[in-house]
């Protein structure tokens, strides 16, 4: 307990600088205003970590056509790119967006060239974001917005949101005006983008999790997610931003042991949430809501993938979400607080009676306690009546941690709307 609490406190010591800075363009604030008056607000965004020892992934005069489905609709359109985990400066040669067409493909007519500061291309140095000016662009929600970057001289994909569940595409050259493209692969990874904010009015809602928000083992290209369904249910009046990262934990930052097979794999989990908490919520365009589903995995993965030293109790989950309350509250959001969801019989080696009674604890505090401005009970939503320490069979993707299409549409539907006002 007392090296758990030492931990909480060095966290806080490290600076956090949220990557809303720009080497060109318009800076990423709250609530900016667009050229024309209107405020800003996420459309989509994800939460970039940095890689592997052993992804050695790269490009050289290629470009990357990256598909992200849009949350909510306006006006005009600003994107950000990242180089936060870069070791090299990014040169961006060139960057459009354009209305997806499915796969690949840009609707005629539709495409429009980004600037950064009034320039075509910008150079982006290691460990900053850049945010586009704002180009004029009609965009509806929950439709598909296709961004394409060409990179002139080789650059390791060092910045990268690992596990997307939607297809992106590299093609040689710069075909970035091209409605239609050559592929010579196909990403598995989002590199580099890491937000689209939109004009128009309204506010946006940042769903804080690790892969159950992310998206794991939902359909491919679907978009069913639950923070998706969620942005459906609110009709584009929000926007809905997901910063989930599949193994993030609230307290620790990845941390495989030496020679375990997680050293190839585990930097994709991303820094803690504590420490991401001002780049992939604070910053964001718009914010007015966060909902914050986190926990399993600072109870699983101690023992599995990461130190049994690094284990937690309930008490220090519980002190984590305060101090998120904490910066919320201060940052004058209202933050819904998400109860665990169930994981006997998981695949990974996540349960056991001790992490049960953890779980229940905190589930407990979330419901009772009144320090969240609301709270959403994922749990009732997915455990199983049998058996409530388990995922119903019908929304179980399969390893009895993860939901299903429809165990992710039962979480959007149990958030209640009204707390989203």
């Amino acid at each position: 307990m007392r090296r758990s609490w030492l931990l909480v406190v060095l966290l806080l010591l490290v600076p956090v600088v949220p990557a809303a800075g720009s080497a060109g363009g318009s800076a990423g604030g709250a609530a900016g205003g667009s050229a024309g008056g209107s405020a800003w607000v996420g459309a989509w965004g994800t939460s970039p970590t940095g890689v592997p020892a052993s992804d050695t992934t790269a490009f050289e005069d290629q470009t990357l056509r990256q598909v992200v489905h849009l949350s909510t609709g306006g006006r005009s359109v600003r994107v950000r790119l990242s180089n936060e985990f870069g070791a090299q400066p990014l040169v961006i040669g060139e960057a459009r967006v354009g209305r997806g067409a499915g796969g690949s493909s840009v609707v005629p007519g539709t495409d429009r060239r980004l600037t950064f500061g009034g320039r075509g291309s910008v150079t982006v140095p290691a460990g900053v974001s850049v945010v586009s000016d704002p180009v004029s662009l009609t965009v509806a929600a929950d439709t598909d917005l296709v961004v394409s970057v060409y990179l002139p001289t080789r650059v390791a994909g060092s910045t990268v949101h690992a596990f997307p569940y939607q297809d992106g595409y590299v093609a040689a050259g710069n075909v970035t005006a091209s409605s239609r493209i050559t592929l010579s692969a196909v990403l598995g990874k989002w590199h580099f983008l890491t937000g689209v904010s939109v004009s128009g009015g309204g506010s946006t809602v940042v769903a804080f999790g690790d892969s159950i928000t992310d998206g794991a083992e939902t359909t491919r290209g679907a978009n069913r997610r639950w923070p998706d369904v969620l942005a459906r249910r609110l009709h584009g009046r929000s926007g809905v931003v997901n910063a989930g990262i599949s193994g993030n934990r609230l307290l620790h930052d990845p941390n495989p042991p030496p020679g375990h097979p997680a050293e190839a794999f585990a930097a994709y989990f991303g820094q803690s949430a504590l420490r991401r908490f001002d780049r992939d919520v604070l910053a964001q365009p718009g914010v007015s809501h966060v909902v914050v589903l986190l926990g399993v995995n600072d109870l699983g993965h101690p023992g599995t993938v990461a130190p049994p030293s690094e284990a937690v109790s309930a008490e220090d989950i519980i002190a984590a979400h305060r101090m998120l309350i904490a910066r919320a509250r201060a940052a004058g959001l209202r933050i819904i607080g998400g109860t665990i969801t169930p994981f006997k019989g998981d695949t990974f080696g996540f349960y056991s009676p001790e992490n049960e009674a953890a779980r229940q604890a905190v589930n407990r505090w979330i419901r009772t306690s009144g320090e969240h401005d609301g709270y959403v009970d994922f749990d009732a939503a997915l455990r199983d009546p049998a058996d409530s320490e388990r995922l119903r069979p019908d929304y179980d993707s399969g390893d009895h941690l993860h939901p299903n299409d429809a165990g992710m549409a039962a979480m959007a539907n149990a958030v209640p709307l009204n707390l989203l006002r």
